[in-house]
């Protein structure tokens, strides 16, 4: 059983600028969680979690999501290694998003196809209007082949 709590939602001027955590699920019960890495601020992810996932977050000090596929809990890293070691959960002024800043543990990479962060394309328009995807994110830390096996 989880020892932390939080608080009910409070008047607007709590939940925008008091101290108690009141944080705001959505209709799925979801909060969406950037991930950063804790000492480059670039970002590496971007998850949810339900209350649970948070308080298993918050609890142990290792990233919980809640997988909207899967319809379970998923610990990053459990599978691969790069288990994410939380260093601060930051929220917004409604609280209803979070930042979440880690140190990625193994090969340091957090997107499952081999990169360190999931946001490794840009969106690029082109002089006739087309837009696509153009590489931006450096090499493959790893071989997901390697980590997950053949698909």
């Amino acid at each position: 059983m989880c020892s932390t709590t939080f608080a009910d939602r409070g008047s607007k001027a709590e939940i925008e600028t008091g101290s108690a955590f009141m944080p705001k699920f959505d209709s799925d019960g979801l909060i969406v969680a950037v991930v950063t890495d804790a000492d480059t601020d670039q970002v590496l992810m971007v998850g949810y979690m339900n209350a649970e996932a948070l308080h298993r977050t918050i609890e142990t000090g290792e990233a919980w999501y809640w997988s909207r596929s899967r319809k379970g809990f998923w610990k990053k890293g459990e599978t691969s290694g790069q288990v994410q070691k939380v260093q601060a959960i930051l929220t917004d002024c409604d609280q209803d998003a979070l930042v979440v800043k880690v140190r990625v543990e193994g090969n340091g990479a957090t997107c499952h196809v081999g990169y360190k962060s999931c946001f490794f394309r840009k969106v690029s328009k082109a002089d006739d209007g087309s837009v696509s995807l153009v590489h931006d994110g450096g090499d493959r830390v790893y071989d997901p082949e390697e980590v997950y096996g053949k698909s």
